[in-house]
């Protein structure tokens, strides 16, 4: 969704193209796929925490009927400045690795639109992938997001090709 604008039930929900094969791609290579986002609309009332675990179980079992899945979803529900897990704070991450503990910062890669995702991910040690979305879709802080990341493509699926061939 556009900066200010929330998905509020799936059928607000679009996936990017080649995100599904992108998934799978992965999960074929044996690499974990883990979804972590800030969900500042609970914090302003405007869903819930119960509506966003219900649109991660749409996309999961749309993944599943595409034969991919993600093993795991993390979510801040809270305004900001009143966590540690908002991004680029590294409460999401803590929250993956209390829940899949062999997972290391320092091989991993956070594949994001916005400076907090690739902020999140520089912090941690990881390879940060910006992704270059329509300019009229991007984010404050995208042109410092593309400047501060490691790599830059303009789809999901061309990232994960190029971190699957390198």
């Amino acid at each position: 969704m556009p900066e200010g604008q929330y998905v509020t039930s799936w059928s607000d929900f679009r996936l990017l193209p080649g995100v599904i094969d992108g998934i799978r791609k992965l999960n074929q290579a044996g690499i974990r796929v883990f979804v972590v986002s800030n969900q500042r609309g609970i914090a302003l009332g405007l869903y819930t925490s119960e509506t966003v675990r219900a649109i991660h179980d749409e996309l999961q079992n749309l993944l599943k009927s595409h034969e991919a899945r993600v093993d795991g979803f993390y979510f801040c529900p809270h305004d900001k400045g009143q966590c540690n897990c908002r991004k680029p704070l590294p409460g999401l991450f803590e929250q993956a690795v209390a829940e899949f503990p062999d997972v290391e910062a320092r091989t991993c890669a956070m594949l994001g639109d916005s400076l907090s995702d690739i902020e999140f991910g520089r912090r941690l040690g990881m390879l940060t992938i910006f992704l270059q979305c329509d300019s009229s879709r991007q984010k404050p802080g995208a042109d410092a997001a593309k400047d501060l990341a490691d790599l830059r493509f303009s789809s999901f699926l061309e990232a994960v090709n190029g971190l699957l061939e390198g």
